[in-house]
């Protein structure tokens, strides 16, 4: 089978052939560069309107051979430019009468990578200009595990290039002036396996503003920023227990950042797929190989139904050309390797050290390392203090990141997530944290123990005091998210979370839990 890819969802007019026998690629890109700032929705359709005819009729004349298909991208990006590829799909697709595919534009950018690698069930890091998140195949679909609530990634840098002046696309210059810079101190914010870029873009705005060098500025923003990210894949392995992480996105070309996810990989013996460049930006190759595989499942859409989505979430999409996933079993007895830490038996119950993480920068490092040992020792006694049953901690060591915990439960909720009386005592428990201002931070199934007779929360790592019902609400979120990833029925799971917190804590947070939702991007 022989598929024409057309990718047009912001600045790349491309096109591709991908020819299934061969698995050979024939792609041709001609990328929009906007004369000042960011990307102009309309000069970006204007230049795809007038750039694609040439790139497709190039592609199909270097394959040499009649197509059997046609995909698009059909979401998410920007809709002036998707309805320019769509409409020019349709044309070709109506004309030739040939089946239509309608592609998500993220799915194919994890797609893509298992097909260079031959990785069967990876993690895929999305770092592109509008967005950053997590995808792992769960289920018949992929599930987003975290993402920005604000800003995407490449947009995030380049707002602060352009501050300086800088004309887009502002990521490559970032990281050349690194090249020459030393680390400046930025904020950094994870929460769970979500993240946020805007304070630290304001703050590497300031820090420029009141003459920090712009070189170690950009140190310190790719130090935080990748380092976020990373920090948030390799959560997503230890909870998901997948083995490989596909890069994607056009920030993924970034050497740092594939540095980062290499490092953190080789430490947990994970294998980690970075494509090459050509495919990491936006590109038709990525839009055909995927169309080719929906194509062969018979996933192909109707000219009349064939509208574009410009916010089109790539957990919306059916995957029907792969296996459906089960959840990873049990890991198997011994220590037990967290994102952050390693456990394992004590005598005086389990010991937990936060190991240095060699893919950040060693200062950024040691202060994690010292904050959330201190954090997770004060907030898991303030929370027993409340009545919320934790481990109590026999010793610590801020310095090396050890503590010394009592051992409670008798296995992990990840081991069993659909057990609904379990997640209404989290429930409850949420609420009587809260009602006391404390914020978990990271509560997912596998910071859930199970013992005959009490359920306990653990790893308040990533915790602190706030009595602000964002804070609580996003507490809820990031256990929603979990669900989302790892469970069958994860609406109905849920439901037994909010219901137990509704009868036991504030109503503003379930509130503003609602509205939090909506933030994920193209919601």
């Amino acid at each position: 089978m022989r598929v024409l890819g057309i990718e047009g969802t912001a600045w790349a007019a491309s096109a591709a052939v991908f020819d299934t026998a061969t698995e050979e690629f024939v792609c041709e890109t001609d990328a929009y560069v906007p004369t000042s700032g960011g990307i102009h929705p309309r000069e970006a359709a204007e230049h795809m309107a007038t750039a694609l005819p040439g790139v497709i009729a190039a592609v199909r004349a270097q394959a040499g051979a009649p197509i059997d298909a046609v995909a698009f991208s059909r979401g998410p990006g920007l809709g002036p430019c998707l309805r320019v590829v769509g409409t020019a799909a349709r044309a070709i697709a109506a004309a030739e009468d040939l089946p239509l595919v309608g592609v998500n534009h993220m799915v194919a950018h994890l797609e893509i990578g298992r097909l260079l690698s031959d990785v069967e069930d990876p993690l895929c890091l999305n770092a592109s200009g509008a967005n950053a998140h997590l995808l792992a195949m769960h289920g018949d679909r992929y599930r987003i595990l975290g993402e920005t609530m604000d800003t995407g990634v490449g947009n995030a840098i380049d707002k602060f290039a352009r501050h300086l002046g800088w004309q887009h696309p502002g990521g490559p210059k970032v990281e050349a002036a690194a090249a020459d810079g030393a680390y400046h101190a930025l904020p950094y914010v994870v929460k769970g396996m979500d993240f946020s870029f805007s304070g630290i873009m304001s703050a590497a705005k300031e820090a420029v503003d009141a003459g920090v060098p712009p070189a170690d500025v950009c140190v310190g923003l790719q130090e935080s920023i990748f380092a976020m990210l990373t920090e948030v894949t390799e959560r997503a392995l230890a909870l998901t227990g997948k083995q490989s992480v596909v890069l994607g996105g056009g920030v993924g070309q970034n050497g740092r950042l594939q540095a980062m996810l290499r490092s953190m990989c080789a430490a947990r013996g994970a294998r980690c797929v970075v494509p090459p460049a050509r495919f990491l930006r936006d590109n038709g190759a990525m839009i055909a190989a995927l169309g080719a595989q929906m194509a062969a499942a018979g996933q192909t859409i109707a000219v009349d139904a064939s509208a574009v989505r410009p916010r089109f979430r790539p957990d919306a999409v059916p995957v029907r050309w792969r296996a459906p996933v089960p959840a990873a079993p049990p890991a198997p007895g011994g220590p037990i390797r967290g994102a952050e830490a390693v456990v394992e038996s004590h005598p005086a119950g389990v010991r937990k050290l936060r190991v240095p993480k060699a893919y950040r920068h060693p200062t950024l490092d040691a202060r994690l390392r010292s904050e959330r040992t201190t954090a997770e020792a004060r907030l898991t006694q303030a929370a027993r203090r409340v009545g919320v049953p934790t481990p109590l901690i026999r010793r610590i060591d801020p310095d090396s990141g050890a503590l010394v915990l009592q051992r409670v439960g008798t296995r992990d909720l990840a081991t069993a997530p659909d057990d609904e009386d379990a997640l209404a005592t989290v429930g409850r428990h949420l609420a009587r944290l809260h009602t006391a201002g404390i914020i978990h931070g990271d509560l997912t199934t596998r910071n859930v123990r199970i013992g005959p007779a009490r359920i306990y929360l653990i790893d308040f790592g990533l915790g602190y005091h706030s009595g602000h019902v964002e804070d609580q609400a996003m507490d809820l979120h990031i256990l929603h998210q979990s669900l989302a990833g790892t469970t069958d029925a994860p609406e109905t799971l849920f439901e037994a979370v909010t219901r137990a917190y509704a009868a036991a804590g504030d109503d503003a947070v379930l509130e503003r839990l609602a509205e939090i939702d909506t933030r994920g991007r193209y919601r």
